[in-house]
């Protein structure tokens, strides 16, 4: 088989990445894209080799990918009959930028690692931007909306009393429900109200300490307590029929039902309960660098995008605490 091989290339480059630990679901990023764009390339401009794709080529086949529509090409005829597109209801409707980015950005990877290990010609991806993309404002929940979500709980059952105790120290703390769900019961000190967030659960694998107030602790001791009269598990939110982790689709699902119940939008993901966790940092005065680093963000300059979803009412507010006339 020739080393130049859409087929072999691909292979290489899933090896050299899982040498690097790159976290499984980077890993079916990069092999879906891939696998997908290398189908496209042989079906539709009779490319079978990496050295033969150019600019040129990537370029029409982001525009293929804004044409087509969703669920309209598939990397294998296998994965179409599982999707049944034809029954789908979005069917056809456009690929949402976000997802075109992400397939130009795992691109860019695949072929700067072969211009390293292989001495491409040209790189065909050396010219090729991101799309454009309006911002959208992150999600929060209002306060009203957050006590009607979590009163709606029935902690007398043990998957509600666990998710209540998870989503009022995810508010709290400023977690990744991923994070989250991973906890052992050694990685939270209840005494000095913090949790050691271990490398191999947070999103940049490396450890970071996160903070919990006073009211956060009884809640969660409640909780512990409550959890050991029925299941014996290192995990702190466990599964209560086997004791296992709780997987987060399953805690997702769990939280668009709470927010039916409470008459709420179920389009609110867990996500802002990190998100108002960061907002309400901001209100309050902390600065910052030390939320860039309560939160894990690999820069300032992300975590400076929070800024971005304050409304005039939010920046008057905090302006009550800084006027030069009030303090002097």
């Amino acid at each position: 088989m020739s080393e130049m091989s859409f087929d072999w290339q691909i292979d290489e480059f899933m090896v050299y990445c899982r040498s690097r630990q790159l976290r499984e679901k980077t890993l079916n990023s990069y092999e879906q894209t891939l696998r997908l764009f290398e189908r496209w390339c042989r079906e539709t401009v009779g490319i079978e080799t990496v050295d033969k794709v150019s600019e040129s080529v990537v370029r029409r086949y982001i525009n293929d990918l804004q044409e087509r529509g969703k669920y309209t090409f598939y990397s294998n005829d296998s994965k179409k009959s599982y999707n049944c597109p034809d029954r789908r209801r979005d069917f056809r409707k456009p690929v949402s930028i976000i997802t075109i980015n992400n397939y130009i950005r795992n691109l860019r990877v695949f072929f700067n690692w072969l211009d390293r290990y292989y001495l491409l010609k040209k790189n065909p991806m050396k010219k090729v931007q991101q799309l454009k993309v309006n911002r959208k404002a992150k999600e929060y929940i209002a306060d009203e909306d957050f006590k009607r979500l979590v009163n709606g709980l029935d902690k007398s059952y043990f998957s509600e009393h666990r998710d209540y105790a998870m989503i009022m120290l995810m508010i709290d703390s400023g977690m990744r429900l991923g994070e989250c769900s991973c906890l052992l019961m050694d990685d939270i000190d209840l005494s000095h109200h913090q949790i050691l967030l271990r490398g191999e659960i947070t999103k940049g694998r490396k450890d970071r300490v996160v903070y919990f107030s006073q009211k956060t602790e009884t809640i969660v001791r409640r909780w512990v307590q409550y959890k050991d009269r029925y299941v014996e598990s290192d995990y702190l939110f466990p599964v209560k029929s086997t004791g296992g982790k709780l997987e987060v689709n399953n805690f997702e699902k769990n939280f668009k039902s709470y927010l039916r119940r409470a008459g709420l939008h179920d389009t609110i993901s867990p996500h802002c309960l990190r998100n108002n966790f960061a907002k309400r940092c901001l209100m309050g005065g902390m600065d910052i660098y030390t939320l860039s680093r309560i939160l894990g963000h690999s820069s300032v300059t992300v975590t400076e995008q929070a800024y971005l979803d304050l409304t005039d009412d939010d920046l008057g507010k905090r302006y009550q605490h800084y006027s030069p006339v009030a303090n002097m």
